[in-house]
């Protein structure tokens, strides 16, 4: 008897720039930078990207803006050793569009769940705590290493979030 091997299959996912999105829907797009400090990064985040405990990094917390409302509370771990000098200006451009502008990447993972929103995410975004949010977790590799740790928290609404051609 022979059992046929399954081949595996890979799908390669394209990072949106959220503010392409948001235009893309006839909306108009704006963003906020709530957080942007160094300081050294949790054990779970490190321990997901292969890094260090305690290893600096930036922590940048961006709210998209879709037609003037909440769009999307993007919560960013940022390796700095992947950064010019001078660091980009992250209140005037975001840390999602200069990344997928500036950075190649080679390989990273992507989970989404539905999860209920945060204390911090429900004041942000204007929801009642526990109101449940799409979420997209995602980190991704350079070729010199480890670049990111994101959670984008999308705000509950008619919105869709997919990709076509999946290769």
């Amino acid at each position: 008897t022979r059992v046929a091997e399954l081949p595996v299959r890979r799908a390669r996912l394209e990072i949106p720039v959220i503010r392409l999105d948001v235009l893309g829907r006839g909306l108009s797009y704006d963003f906020k930078l709530l957080t942007d400090r160094l300081e050294p990064a949790p054990a779970p985040v490190t321990a997901r990207l292969g890094l260090p405990d305690g290893t600096p990094m930036l922590y940048l917390e961006t709210l998209h803006l879709a037609g003037g409302q909440p769009f999307v509370l993007e919560t960013r771990w940022l390796n700095p050793a992947v950064l010019p000098s001078p660091a980009p200006d992250f209140a005037r451009v975001s840390a999602n569009e200069w990344l997928v502008t500036h950075v190649s990447l080679v390989s990273g993972d992507i989970a989404f769940t539905a999860e209920p929103a945060t204390a911090r995410e429900a004041e942000v975004m204007g929801v009642p705590p526990g109101t449940a949010l799409l979420v997209a977790e995602r980190t991704t590799h350079g070729i010199a290493g480890p670049v990111t740790l994101v959670r984008l928290a999308h705000a509950p609404g008619p919105f869709r979030v997919g990709q076509q051609g999946i290769d």
